[in-house]
This record gives C-alpha cells, sequence and structure tokens, in this order.
C-alpha cells in the first residue's frame, strides 16, 4: 500500500476508485465501504484510493471545542487500511485554507486534478466545499462533463456508519470494550512510546511499562484493568492493563496508562507498544493498603490470562483465510477428501484452483460443490507457478493463504492452532501442521513429517523424515518449534508476505519451492513454525509420484537452482563441485538398484542448470531485492544443520532425527 502525504507529488493514478472521509476507527461500515472501492477496482483493474485528513477537520475549524475523541491515530488508521487491502491512502494536510475552497475548486482542483478520478464512491449526505455548498448532485453534475462516475451509498449503510461510531464510542466510553470490538471489527487499539514511571508495579512485583499517548484527542476508556495483547518488535504478548490515578498510593494522583506484559523482561524506555484491548476486568478501586492492592493485582493478572488464553486457538472474528487446494486431474481425491476440508474448515472460505485438468475435476466441482469457488487455470503449469497464478487473483482479500494438496484429509479444528500461532507472532511468516500417512496412520508422511530441516550442503530432511525412512508418531514432535522449511502439502503463510517476497519460483514447476521459498523468507529474518496440535493425514505423491524418473530430474535440479539462489557467493565455489560429485555417488546407487530412468534424470538435471548458469545467477539479484524489501532482522538459521546429512546417514547409520540433530534439539529447538 501507498502511504501518500504531499499534494503535489501525487503519481499518476490508473482507473482510480476513491472514497473520502475521516474514517476513524475503520470500523465495520467503513469496511464496507472500502469492499466496495476494492471490488470495483479490481473488476476494472483499478486502483483504490483512500482519501482522509488530518487533522481531523473538526480540529481545525472548532480548534475551542475539545469534546473530540477520536477512535484511531493516524498510523493506526493507516494500518487498518492498509490490512483491508486498500491500495492508496493519501493523507490530506487540513488546513484552514483547504475549508475555505469553494465546493467548485473541491471538484476541479483537488477531485480531478489531483486524482483523475474513474469512480468516486460517496455517501447521499456527502458535503463538500466552503459552507458545504456541495453535494452528491452538484458532484454528478460535474461527472456528467467530467468523464467520471458517481457512485452512491446507500442512506441506510452510510446512517448504519453514522450509528456504528456514536455506538463504539459510547461502549469504549463505558469500559465496554468486547462491544466495542464488534462494532470496530478489530481490537481497539492504544499505541504509545514506553516512558519512565515511578517503578512501582515492580516493587509489588507487577513491572509496567508507562505508555506516553501523544494525541490528546484519543479515546481513552476509563479507569481500572483490562486484558491486552501487547505487540513490542513484531512481537506478540499477552498482558493486562492499568488507566486510573493509582487511588492507593496517596502521593500520586496523576493518570497514567501502564501494561504489565506477561512472560517478558526486556528494557523498552523509548520504544513503541500497541495494546489491543480484549476485555474489561474491573473498575479501579482503592485499598487499604499495599498488600491488598498486590493481592488483587494476582487476581487480575489470573483473569487476565483466562480472558486471553480462550482466544490462543481462536482465530479473530475478522481474520481472512483462504485454504486453496490447486487440482491437477485429481477428481478423485476431491471426491475422497474435499468434505473432510469443508466441515472442519468453518473459518475459512475453501478455493478449488484447478491447473488445467483434463479429467473431469470441473464436472464434479460444478456437479456436486457448486457454491464452492473455482479459480481455473487453462494449463498444467505446475504447482509453482499454478499456485502463484491462482493466487495472483486473491492477493487483497486475505490475511492469510493456506496451500492444501488435494489428497490431504484435514482433522477437526486443524486450522485454528495455526493461524492462531501466525496471530501471535508478526515475526512468523508460516507454519505446517504434524502431517501423517494416510495409508499408515501412526506413522509420519514423507512430505513435510514434523517440519523440514537442511543441511550445511543444502539437502533438506524432516522431523520424523529421513530420506525415505519415516518413523512412527510417539509424541516425540509433540511441541511447537521453529524449523527451516514448511510443507507445501499443508502450509499457512501470510498473504501478503507471499507476494512481496515474489511468490514461488514458477521456474521450478514442482518439488523444492516450498524450501527455496522458505529459505528467502528466513534469510529476510522471518521464523517458520511445525504446529503439531493441527494434524491432516496425507496419500503422498497423488499427483506426481515419489518415485518417478521426472521427481529425481525435478529434485536434483531444482535443488542446484536453490542453492545457486541463497547461499553465499563464496561457498557455491566449493560446494557445487562437490554437490556435482555427490550427485554421481547418487547416480551409482541408482545403477545398483537398476533405476536407469533416474540416472538419465540426473544427467539432464545437470545439462538444465550448468548451461542456463547465467540466468540461475541473474535471478540472485532480484531475489536478493525482494528480500531485502521485507527484511525483518538478520538471516535465520535456526533448523540448519552444520554437518552433512548424508554422511550422517549413509556412513554413520543414522536413521531417525533424534539420532542425527540430538534428542534436546527435538524439545527444546535449540
Amino acid at each position: 500500500m501507498r502511504i501518500l502525504k504531499d499534494l503535489n507529488e501525487l503519481p499518476t493514478f490508473q482507473n482510480a476508485i476513491i472514497t473520502i472521509g475521516s474514517f476513524d476507527g475503520v470500523h465495520c461500515g467503513h469496511q464496507r465501504i472500502i469492499e466496495q472501492v476494492n471490488a470495483l477496482a479490481r473488476k476494472i483493474g483499478g486502483e483504490s484510493v483512500v482519501i482522509t485528513f488530518h487533522p481531523h477537520p473538526r480540529q481545525v475549524i472548532y480548534p475551542q471545542d475539545d469534546t473530540l475523541k477520536l477512535l484511531t491515530t493516524t498510523e493506526e488508521k493507516i494500518f487498518l487500511l492498509e490490512k483491508y487491502g486498500v491500495d492508496n491512502v493519501v493523507i490530506v494536510p487540513f488546513t484552514i485554507e483547504f475549508s475555505q475552497i469553494s465546493a467548485d475548486e473541491y471538484i476541479e482542483k483537488f477531485l480531478v486534478e489531483k486524482f483523475h478520478p474513474h469512480s468516486i464512491v460517496i455517501g447521499y449526505d456527502h458535503r463538500f466545499g466552503l459552507n458545504r455548498q456541495g453535494d452528491i448532485n452538484y458532484l454528478r453534475w460535474y461527472a456528467s462533463k467530467s468523464n467520471f462516475e458517481v457512485i452512491e451509498i446507500e442512506q441506510q449503510e452510510v446512517d448504519d456508519i453514522a450509528v456504528s461510531s456514536t455506538k463504539i464510542r459510547k461502549a469504549l466510553e463505558d469500559g465496554r470494550v468486547s462491544v466495542g470490538r464488534k462494532l470496530l471489527g478489530h481490537y481497539y487499539t492504544l499505541s504509545g512510546t514506553v516512558v519512565h514511571g515511578q517503578k512501582i508495579g515492580a516493587s509489588l512485583g507487577f513491572p509496567t511499562a508507562n505508555i506516553e499517548i501523544v494525541q490528546s484527542e484519543k479515546l481513552i476508556p476509563p479507569d481500572g484493568i483490562y486484558a491486552v495483547q501487547v505487540t513490542h518488535d513484531g512481537q506478540r504478548y499477552g498482558g493486562m492493563l492499568y488507566i486510573g490515578s493509582r487511588p492507593t498510593l496517596k502521593k500520586y494522583n496523576n493518570r497514567t496508562i501502564e501494561v504489565n506484559i506477561f512472560n517478558f523482561n526486556q528494557t523498552i524506555y523509548g520504544d513503541e507498544l500497541k495494546l489491543e484491548l480484549v476485555d474489561f476486568i474491573r473498575y479501579d478501586t482503592k485499598f487499604d493498603d499495599l498488600e491488598g492492592l498486590k493481592k488483587q493485582l494476582a487476581e487480575d493478572r489470573k483473569r487476565a490470562q483466562l480472558l486471553l488464553a480462550s482466544l490462543e486457538q481462536t482465530p479473530r472474528a475478522d481474520v481472512n483465510i483462504a485454504v486453496v487446494i490447486l487440482n491437477y486431474n485429481g477428481q478423485r481425491y476431491l471426491a475422497q477428501f474435499l468434505p473432510s476440508v469443508l466441515k472442519n474448515s468453518s473459518e475459512a472460505e475453501v478455493i478449488v484452483a484447478d491447473n488445467g485438468s483434463t479429467d473431469d475435476s470441473i464436472a464434479f466441482l460444478q456437479k456436486y460443490y457448486p457454491d464452492v469457488r473455482r479459480i481455473e487455470i487453462k494449463e498444467n503449469l505446475g504447482f509453482a507457478a499454478g499456485y502463484n497464478q491462482a493466487l495472483k487473483q486473491l492477493s487483497k482479500e486475505w490475511d492469510y493463504f493456506v496451500l492444501l494438496n488435494s489428497d490431504v484429509e484435514v482433522t477437526p479444528d486443524w486450522l485454528k492452532p495455526l493461524i492462531a500461532t501466525l496471530e501471535k507472532d508478526a515475526t512468523i511468516a508460516a507454519a505446517q501442521p504434524k502431517i501423517k500417512a494416510d495409508g499408515q496412520r501412526d506413522h509420519f508422511e514423507y512430505a513435510g513429517a514434523a517440519g523440514g530441516w537442511i543441511d550445511a550442503l543444502g539437502y533438506p530432511f524432516c522431523r520424523g523424515r529421513i530420506f525415505a525412512v519415516t518413523e512412527k508418531d510417539n509424541g516425540q514432535y509433540d511441541k511447537a518449534q521453529e524449523i527451516f522449511w514448511a510443507s507445501g502439502a499443508a502450509l499457512a503463510i501470510r498473504a501478503k508476505l507471499f507476494q512481496e517476497i515474489g511468490g514461488f519460483d514458477g521456474d521450478y514447476f514442482a518439488h523444492l519451492e516450498e524450501i527455496d521459498l522458505c529459505w528467502r523468507l528466513k534469510r529476510a529474518g522471518y521464523k517458520i513454525i511445525a504446529e503439531p496440535t493441527s494434524v491432516v493425514y496425507h496419500v503422498g505423491g497423488g499427483t506426481l509420484s515419489y518415485n518417478t524418473p521426472f521427481k529425481t530430474y525435478l529434485n536434483f535440479r531444482n535443488s542446484l537452482y536453490t542453492l545457486v539462489k541463497n547461499e553465499s557467493a563464496g561457498k557455491l565455489l566449493w560446494l557445487l563441485p562437490l554437490r556435482l560429485i555427490l550427485d554421481g555417488l547418487a547416480a551409482i546407487l541408482f545403477l545398483t538398484e537398476g533405476k536407469f530412468q533416474h540416472i538419465r534424470s540426473i544427467i539432464k538435471a545437470h545439462w538444465t542448470f550448468f548451461p542456463h548458469f547465467g540466468k540461475s545467477w541473474h535471478k540472485r539479484k532480484t531475489t536478493q531485492q525482494r528480500i531485502d524489501a521485507v527484511r525483518i532482522g538478520k538471516e535465520n538459521t535456526h533448523g540448519r544443520l552444520k554437518g552433512s546429512i548424508v554422511w550422517r546417514y549413509y556412513a554413520l547409520g543414522k536413521k531417525h532425527f533424534s539420532d542425527i540433530v540430538g534428542g534436546s534439539e527435538i524439545q527444546a529447538g535449540k
């Protein structure tokens, strides 16, 4: 999303669909308007543009009026508008001079000259210009000669918005933050900088971060204790918030906003915190002594933790999840497994993207599942490019994509822990469930098992699967762990991040594309997580068998692609020759097994890769640019084995993850 604050340096918008307003709170009513604007923009291949003002017009026109209470700061408003998929936000500096322009100037010099709109979406009662001269009819008259369309927001919808704003403010002023959340469609937020306080909380065993909120017009709920979710440096924590004048402490009578963050011991003075108010616990109370206060705070913390725990496995009501099944000639799998996905994925919209199937997949869906949204791709582009094409059509609508193979059976509530994991920590880019074998349900499945690792030479393996050896699930991987790569068979990923980092590499066709994607995300500083409380069962090889020569070709070729894109140049000088030798040894192994077609596949992979090495090398540059654009920290190497998995497996005979990595790393993820 572009954020534009200088009217003299606006870009040239393409088929702009614009709407204008304060959008304070970006609440449910506003979200309906934004949905309309975004939908119109998508329909004509244009851009959505939200025009808002800073400061609020009432602050300029009525400077003595101190009754104005805002639901969002400008920064909070920008965050929400981006969340709801707006392409461009233009923040107009509202001044006395701007308030004095006539209705004609407002249309000609502001709307038309600056934005060249294709359409303007406004309410029936929208007024503009000096003394509120202009209205929707006046705008329509101009539209007839200026070649733009005026789209009216229905009266009922506008009235609902006004009512919502009033109701939200009233609910928050009464401390009913859960009601406010329902009307907002998201948590009410307080944002500010951590400043020094008197450190009284620490002396009581409840250290707090004092928050300074600069914008005096920001609505602050009444004095009391609240359960909150706290975001610091991209990480989310539970906490309890205190607002009040500390009546028990007689020598302090200033009103403070301070939060006790659970399981947190960092020094964060000067840092920014975002507090999402989950629920009200109690009003501020005066106690006879500090012991009484301390005892009550302990009870408050228990109450806050219970409230927050109830949210742990439940995604936000307003989170948008798309479960996307890429199908190629998988009609039999759709018939077998789609019912479980629809039954157990009520939090999401299930979408089938057909990758140029030549079987009866489309006819089957039309007949038995006409209400399931379909994306039809005209030819088989493979897993990588097929998903890229499908997800590109969904990029502005969703918070999370969940990529799911057509040959996967999901279990009840499988989505909740995956999305909850992503929701509680913004530094987590993707997560996978525990993947077990459909045909042997007490064992892990080859494609991902309990989460992927990679060794120093670029060979992937899994917790629960080393090469072709899969382990029985005895609960040894039942703790959520950070991993190196997540399986594409069942992959939950942040939708925006998927697009910004470039999605899958379409040249891979299939196989290892998820490892390359996760490696890029790790290089940008993100985490990848295996969440074992989510369980699915995978047939495996449903579209492309594990043991075909074509799969061998993709395996060896794409592994080389991945190394060249992601390893350092210095390491590649010795790694590529070594891999050439190791691939030769793999060919000898195939020879002893009589798999001559697989030997040809290895040779073909190298003949495809090395003559076109320049193309792969050039891709390093664009890959690095995309990684730098989304970077949140230094490269995250967790889940990378320092030694060789090949040596440990074949030379040392170690067949299980615990033998290769160590039992402590299984449980602690060190």
